[in-house]
């Protein structure tokens, strides 16, 4: 075949065939920039007007969802389409892989698996974007969301891929509100309320500043003295914040707390050892004598 020939027969295929593959990724193009543009407008009519962190994150995971499906719809119609326009036959591809997908269904039942439990996951609203979980024995802020995956990131940094298929029970620590826990020891010879006399005077010092009053919404929970640990007294409290500052409020009222339990001579204790010296079967104790030395205890 001459030169001018392939030159003739490219020339009618770009003005036919081509043309058509163009127009296509055209028309395909702006159908994928009208489904971005569709799921924004989807995420404000889920807002319903509000402006608060939880609608936000729901919105922003629905809106999500939504432009990844329309995407792929799209894009694999765009492909049959363009398929079709250069003369290969849609039907037995179709029908083929219509066959390899029985076959392929029994190897598949792990992403089946995911696929429905990531419909039902975000059907019932369990996780969203934004939000920090447990699930699979992993915890972390989440990145993405889909029908196959959830993606977390951890404190670390590390970025961990949770399949669907292995998510059983999910642990939602920001959803609406959150909480973070206090265990505060205090020595055995101290006064129980008057340390938590000092929780309160603490907590309501942390509420008047500006902060973190915002974050806090409602005073410290004091649910009295929980235990009775080897060398200290535990008292179970809990404050309750806006979603993911539970960790920001919590450590700042370690460190407050710490300051005034110094400042009224509250003892935070330490594990220590109480020793008994004793003849065997004597049945009491012996005493040990101990001066002190320039300073420094010298027993024998």
């Amino acid at each position: 075949m001459k030169i001018e020939d392939i030159l003739l027969e490219a020339r009618k295929w770009s003005f036919t065939t081509g043309l058509k593959i163009l127009l296509i990724v055209l028309i395909a193009v702006v159908l994928l920039f009208l489904s971005r543009a569709l799921a924004r407008r989807l995420r404000n009519i889920f807002l319903k007007g509000r402006k608060d962190e939880e609608a936000i994150k729901r919105a922003r995971t629905l809106s999500s969802l939504i432009r990844q499906v329309l995407y792929g719809i799209i894009i694999i119609i765009s492909g049959l389409t363009v398929l079709g326009a250069l003369g290969i036959q849609i039907g037995p591809l179709l029908a083929t892989a219509g066959v390899a997908g029985v076959a392929l269904s029994f190897g598949a039942q792990n992403l089946i698996k995911d696929l429905i439990n990531g419909f039902f996951l975000i059907l019932w609203d369990q996780v969203r974007v934004g939000d920090v979980i447990e699930v699979a024995g992993k915890s972390g802020l989440v990145e993405s969301i889909n029908f196959k995956m959830v993606v977390l990131r951890d404190l670390a940094g590390n970025v961990h891929y949770i399949p669907n298929s292995k998510i059983e029970v999910v642990t939602n620590m920001s959803k609406e509100y959150s909480g973070f826990v206090f265990d505060v020891p205090i020595s055995y010879f101290d006064d129980a309320d008057r340390a938590m006399e000092v929780m309160k005077k603490v907590d309501d010092e942390i509420r008047q500043d500006p902060a973190f009053s915002s974050d806090i919404l409602a005073p410290l929970e004091i649910f009295g003295v929980d235990r009775f640990a080897d060398s200290a007294v535990i008292i179970k409290a809990r404050t309750k914040t806006k979603p993911l500052q539970q960790w920001r409020v919590g450590r700042e009222f370690n460190r407050r707390l710490k300051q005034a339990f110094e400042e009224n001579g509250i003892t935070i204790p330490f594990s220590n050892l109480t020793v008994w010296l004793g003849n065997r079967g004597a049945g009491r104790p012996e005493t040990i004598n101990v001066k002190l030395v320039n300073g420094e205890e010298k027993g024998h």
